[in-house]
């Protein structure tokens, strides 16, 4: 046998994956000469080599409260009524962890029921397809998807199957695929461009409501942030009634760098794995001449300052295009709080829609094909939306680096931050109290 490989799609996280999964959704495909056989196996044997690692909290589990908003039911961008999440997480041996994320607006037709969409770049360093049309028209008109950077191509070709082949499409001709990226090639064999359109048809045909799977799953597989193992988190905020009652939820694919800060305590730096570390004055530190309780668990990386991430941030809220480039940049602010510098070397982009959709006016004969119109929330009103942004987008990061656990891939050993030291640390900041 030369390779086995594990595909699995739409779980909250490999451990619960494999614990809700029956037999027929999980397979092991194994790859033989001249032939291939799949072979389903049952759950107990399935989830034994990932069991071994304990599920890992969210923020809030452990008592990690960022900002004044309270969060959706789910804390997730799925708290957005309509918006759905779906996952195909792609490994084989040590060789392969990748995978594909794809977040859909609606349950509909996305191409026919197009949503108001905007994108911001904060660092230009990636490969963001189908972005200049979104900010072109100001509108989206296909699933999200988050995958590796060399499968973007890939990717985006699926996805032009999938728009086509949904019924009433078939008479498209032109179709704009939105597909994003992180660069996971220190855990994955990026130039083997593992990624099939398979994989991506399974995450979006299997994106629904409800719990949205964190940490390594989907294109957060493969992924590093701050040194340590990141991958997908989500968070939402919800507004009270007088502010409007508009829910604003963000998805991050983390994969960056910088000095890890966790509601204002310096995690990073007290766990002797930051950016800058090794420069100037930060060698005489005293803090990093003892022996760092971080240092053990850390990636086997140099403490970076590049990387790249997606944020994508959905809200309930009427917005058009030029109010969701300033809710998208807005975004960035919760990015900055965790300790990102947005390095030359990072790809840092937020995809921002509305579920609202737009409207046709009723007028003259043939007048209302030629009018649209979105009662939009005015420029006073918008302010507890972008403190809603900054707030989930800085949660779904800590949840992202939280809920993955240690991966080993292709070049090395990424470790999951260690629970016990952070804790230690965001007590004695007093982040978490008594």
């Amino acid at each position: 046998m030369r390779s086995a490989e594990c595909r699995v799609r739409n779980g909250a996280d490999p451990v619960r994956a494999l614990r809700q999964a029956s037999s027929h959704e999980l397979t092991l495909t194994f790859r033989i000469p001249h032939s291939a056989f799949r072979i389903g196996l049952f759950l107990s044997l399935a989830a034994a080599p990932l069991a071994s690692q304990a599920p890992r909290p969210r923020a809030r589990d452990v008592g990690i409260v960022v900002g004044v908003l309270p969060p959706g039911p789910l804390d997730a961008i799925t708290d957005v009524e309509g918006v759905r999440v779906g996952h195909a997480t792609v490994i084989r041996g040590d060789s392969i962890n990748t995978g594909v994320t794809a977040i859909l607006p609606h349950a509909g037709n996305v191409f026919r029921e197009k949503v108001p969409a905007a994108v911001v770049v904060g660092n230009g360093f990636g490969k963001l397809a189908g972005s200049t049309q979104v900010n072109e028209l100001g509108e989206l008109e296909s699933p999200i998807v988050l995958t590796c950077t060399l499968c973007v191509p890939r990717a985006a070709d699926a996805v032009l199957t999938y728009l086509l082949g949904l019924p009433g499409n078939g008479d498209v001709r032109s179709a704009n695929p939105v597909v994003a990226e992180t660069n996971d090639g220190f855990l994955n064999d990026i130039r083997a461009r593992a990624i099939t359109p398979e994989d991506v048809l399974a995450a979006i045909r299997t994106a629904a409501p409800g719990a949205v799977g964190e940490g390594a799953v989907g294109a957060g597989r493969g992924t590093v942030a701050f040194g340590w193992k990141g991958g997908i988190g989500t968070a939402s905020r919800r507004l009270p009634h007088e502010l409007g009652g508009w829910t604003v939820g963000a998805l991050v694919q983390s994969n960056f760098g910088g000095v890890l800060t966790i509601a204002g305590a310096p995690v990073g730096r007290e766990l002797g794995q930051y950016y800058l570390k090794d420069v100037g004055a930060q060698r005489k530190d005293v803090r990093t001449q003892r022996k760092d309780v971080g240092a053990q668990h850390a990636a086997p990386l140099p403490p970076a300052g590049d990387g790249s991430i997606i944020i994508v941030a959905a809200t309930d809220a009427p917005l058009d295009h030029r109010q969701l480039e300033r809710l998208a940049r807005r975004a960035l602010a919760g990015l900055a709080r965790t300790g990102s510098s947005m390095a030359n070397g990072s790809g840092d982009y937020v995809i921002a829609f509305s579920t609202r959709r737009w409207r046709s006016v009723e007028g003259g004969a043939g007048r209302s094909r030629l009018i649209d119109t979105l009662p939009v929330v005015t420029n006073d009103a918008v302010s507890p939306l972008f403190e809603a942004v900054v707030e989930a987008t800085e949660e779904a990061i800590y949840n992202s680096l939280l809920r993955a656990e240690t991966v080993r891939g292709y070049r090395g050993t990424v470790r999951a931050l260690p629970l016990d030291s952070t804790l230690a640390v965001l007590k004695r900041f007093g982040v978490i109290r008594p």
